[in-house]
């Protein structure tokens, strides 16, 4: 195929990325759209940059060794990418090649001012902008001088933080070509940038213009602060008109300079209101055509706009797609679930499949509805009471949502009737046996599941798995096991509210509820310490242990460098069979397998990030468990979990009589000791059941993924698939599909996973409105000390220590006294609550799993610290006020 060096940029259009880059592609796509002008160019095609390459080999060679860099090593990687643009720089650029760009820049004219931009093929993607990160050169005049700015474009391929971001991002240096844009100047009297969506609060509907006066450069560069305007609806809702003390102009015979802006100008709007209003609409002709919001950079001459370049906003948070033009309302599944990661196709289809209440998706992420709820008095109340006990900052949020006239339409209220909708179940007896029952009942469904689905094969499979499905379902909406989860809810909030009022004691129920019985969760994270003690007395197993653990380290940094895929999926399985394998011939081996396989056959079902189905299980990955064993048996004497639960147990005993006494010695103190003693033998019948519907989620979770994954090794052996693991990038339905048709479409599972990836650089909110509003809320109060971290009191106590800040499980390393910090907790953390001292996390609130764990192993907690990981530095001291709900960060 001839090589295509030069490319008209109105010859351009979307489809050309791989030839002209990001920006040209969307330049090309500009010229297109009705009232947009865009100055008159060409492209530099990626044809003519691989030439280049290929005229330095030694860049190859460069190539090879930057791949090879520690991530963190920026030294190395400034020298390197700095001696690969001087390679680049240093090439000669071939006649045929030279004569080709020299040629379309002197039809512009031979003395036109032009600017030169670099256009890379991953750059002003929908994922990822790379905004900034290769180079621009403005007034530039000459086709001498083009040239020679075309191959600094080029070079800028491999800036230091061109070559960081790609590695932040995963994507190959080798898979990105560079092209170059050369356009006519526009010498303007202002220029900016404009956001069709908000870009702080994610509203679509508000545009921000950004606007100075002279060449955008100034700007971008910092050198001034833009005059900013707010538009909604064709109206300019607020502006901020800044000092304008010095702007950025082009020079007679090329480059720019900064001047003094004349004293009349410095406190004028650089645009005016009709000019921001004018730009919008623009904006808005663009969105439309490229169907997301865009970060648009304008210039205003004398006759009118023009558009220089335009590229997705990527920060902003997805909004469901509904299909409809009324307004929505959404709160996060994710932030009452423990899990805020991105979920992948499968996983989020088969959640949505078993859930009790439609949900939708957005960024990988999963949402209720709740508009109809808000909207109507009935079950306002009841919907905002219950999420803000599950987290106050939900609560707040959609407060704040209702205090703006009209955005929820307000429902008539309901005539007599019914109990009101939302209204919590009847209460039932306190009978440990109805707890007993219901654990019955849960371990013979999943018993049931896993004998009927055997035989299952095919398409045959989905269909049993569709009527599995509404077990799951029927299991969860059983009502007896509501009225026990709200039993021992319920219990709690008595126990706390009723004894401040009484006693003056903020959340007894913390103390009171130590060593409750029938606890899954903390059951589990208290056996792996039998485990340690198995362990422990064997120094080759020790060791041995010790070296899995460093190779995992190993592949946990390619997993976060994106050398393997986000949570080294591949090789689970083999990895885990060779990791238990290998204990085989040590001494004490057998006994630590058996020990493991043990713990396995119980909890072997769980993981981070559970609710995903396609997250590897400890099962699949018992290595995951390994830094965790080791902590405990470094950190703890043998028989440490008896003593513990023992503890705990007394240390309730003890705060019971305590509390009753106290009841008794104050006026109608019998009734009022009496009434408390049932409220506490209610929350300790109950309260350790609240973990157990999870475990039996769970447990039917893994008994439906071992089931698919078979399905999936015979469409790799069919050769329909390359790897088994693509098939978490399909649905539910589409997995079915490709069963029934032995055909998946493996475009399709390359942009999933390429979305996926994406989606893990977004944050999802708390709550999120069809404007796309994204919302987090706040703590409206002021009890805390200047400089704390407000959060949400979960578990009593007051706790100063080493602050651990740990993102991934597998990455603890932990000792006695430390304060666990982290994003979220789900019961896969459990084993590493019994080694810490205190808990923070960024996401949960009173009844969350980190919540209920804690308190039950007695460590003072506060969840839902806003940015809690990226305040508090790993290795700081910190001071918890689980009381009191705040943490404190020490000098």
């Amino acid at each position: 195929m001839t090589e295509q060096y030069v490319v008209d940029l109105h010859e351009v259009d979307e489809g050309q990325l791989a030839l002209v880059g990001g920006k040209g592609a969307h330049l090309g796509a500009l010229t297109r759209v009705e009232g947009v002008r865009v100055p008159g160019g060409f492209c530099v095609t990626t044809d003519a940059f691989r030439r280049i390459l290929a005229e330095a080999p030694a860049v190859d060679g460069l190539l090879d060794e930057l791949s090879r860099v520690d991530p963190d090593d920026r030294d190395a990687i400034r020298a390197l990418s700095a001696e690969i643009r001087r390679t680049v720089e240093g090439t000669a650029v071939p006649d045929g090649l030279a004569a080709a760009i020299t040629g379309a820049a002197a039809r512009l004219g031979e003395r036109a001012a032009c600017a030169v931009r670099s256009s890379a093929t991953a750059e002003d993607l929908p994922t990822a902008s790379f905004a900034g990160q290769q180079d621009t050169y403005l007034n530039v005049v000459g086709p001498a001088e083009v040239l020679r700015h075309v191959s600094r474009c080029w070079a800028s391929l491999f800036t230091e933080r061109a070559v960081t971001y790609r590695r932040r991002n995963g994507i190959d240096h080798r898979a990105v070509d560079m092209a170059v844009v050369v356009q006519r100047m526009v010498v303007p009297h202002a220029s900016g940038v404009l956001f069709t969506a908000d870009p702080v609060t994610g509203n679509r509907e508000v545009a921000t213009v950004d606007a100075g006066l002279g060449l955008g450069e100034a700007l971008v560069s910092g050198l001034v602060n833009p005059d900013v305007f707010t538009v909604r609806h064709g109206e300019v809702l607020g502006r901020a008109v800044a000092a304008k003390r010095s702007a950025v102009r082009a020079l007679p015979d090329g480059g720019t300079h900064e001047v003094p802006v004349e004293p009349r100008l410095q406190e004028q709007p650089a645009l005016t209101d009709e000019q921001a209003v004018e730009l919008v609409r623009l904006g808005r002709r663009i969105e439309a055509h490229f169907g997301r919001p865009q970060d648009v950079e304008w210039c205003l001459a004398d006759d009118g706009f023009r558009i220089v370049q335009s590229r997705p906003i990527t920060t902003l948070f997805p909004v469901p797609e509904i299909g409809d033009r009324e307004n929505h309302v959404y709160v996060s599944v994710g932030h009452g679930q423990m899990m805020t990661d991105p979920m992948r196709p499968l996983g989020l289809s088969m959640w949505r499949l078993t859930a009790m209440v439609p949900m939708h998706e957005a960024g990988g992420r999963l949402f209720v509805d709740v508009t109809r709820r808000l909207a109507s008095p009935a079950s306002r109340a009841g919907l905002l009471d219950v999420l803000g006990k599950g987290d106050p900052l939900v609560r707040d949020a959609l407060e704040t949502v209702l205090d703006r006239d009209g955005f929820v339409p307000s429902l008539p209220a309901p005539g007599p009737g019914g109990p009101p909708a939302g209204s919590p179940p009847a209460p039932i007896d306190t009978d440990p046996a109805i707890v007993a029952g219901l654990i019955e009942r849960s371990r013979a469904s999943v018993a049931a599941l896993e004998r009927d689905i055997r035989t299952r094969t095919g398409p045959a499979l989905f269909d049993f798995l569709l009527e599995a499905f509404e077990e799951h379902k029927r299991v969860l909406a059983d009502p007896l096991s509501i009225q026990a989860i709200m039993a021992g809810m319920e219990a709690t909030w008595w126990l706390n509210d009723t004894l401040q009022e009484w006693l003056g004691e903020k959340n007894a129920a913390d103390t009171l509820t130590l060593s409750a019985p029938g606890n899954i969760t903390s059951r589990m994270g208290l056996e792996l310490l039998d485990v340690a003690d198995v362990i422990r007395p064997y120094p080759e197993v020790v060791a041995y242990l010790q070296d899995v653990q460093d190779v995992q380290d190993v592949q946990d940094v390619q997993d976060v460098r994106g050398v393997r895929d986000v949570h080294g999926e591949g090789a689970a399985d083999a990895e885990g069979q060779d990791f238990l394998d290998g204990l085989a011939g040590l001494a004490g081996g057998a006994q630590a397998r058996d020990a493991v396989e043990d713990y396995l056959d119980r909890y072997g079902m769980r993981c981070v990030g559970e609710i995903d189905v396609t997250r590897p299980r400890w099962r699949e990955r018992p290595a995951t468990l390994v830094p965790v064993i080791l902590d405990h048996v470094r950190n703890f004497e043998p028989g440490a979990a008896e003593r513990r639960f023992e503890q705990g147990r007394r240390k309730a005993q003890e705060k019971e009589r305590d509390v009753l006494s106290r009841l008794r010695a104050l006026p109608d103190g019998e009734r009022k000791a009496e009434e408390t003693k049932r409220m506490i033998d209610r929350v300790r019948t109950f309260i350790g059941y609240r973990e157990y519907p999870k475990y039996g989620i769970i447990s039917r979770y893994a008994v439906y993924k071992r089931a698919l994954m078979a399905e999936a090794d015979r469409l790799v052996r069919a050769g329909v698939l390359p790897e088994r693991e693509d098939i978490f990038y399909l649905t539910f339905q589409e997995f079915h599909d490709a069963v029934r048709s032995n055909r998946v479409d493996a475009r399709l599972v390359r942009q999933r996973k390429e979305a996926f990836r994406s989606y893990h650089a977004l944050t999802p909110p708390r709550v999120l409105t069809s404007d796309g509003e994204a919302l987090t809320g706040a703590y409206r109060r002021d009890d805390a000390p200047a400089g704390a971290l407000v959060g949400v009191p979960v578990s009593a106590g007051t706790v100063e220590g080493r602050a651990r800040v740990v993102l991934d499980l597998a990455d603890a390393e932990l000792e006695a006294g430390d304060i666990l910090v982290t994003t979220f907790t789900d019961p896969s953390w459990s084993p590493l609550f019994v080694g810490i001292a205190g808990l923070v996390t960024e996401v949960g609130g009173l009844m969350t799993h980190g919540a209920v764990i804690a308190r039950e192993y007695g460590l003072p907690a506060v969840v839902g610290v806003d940015r809690a990981t990226r305040l508090i530095r790993d290795g700081q001291r910190i001071r918890v006020h689980g009381t009191e709900g705040y943490v404190e960060v020490l000098p």
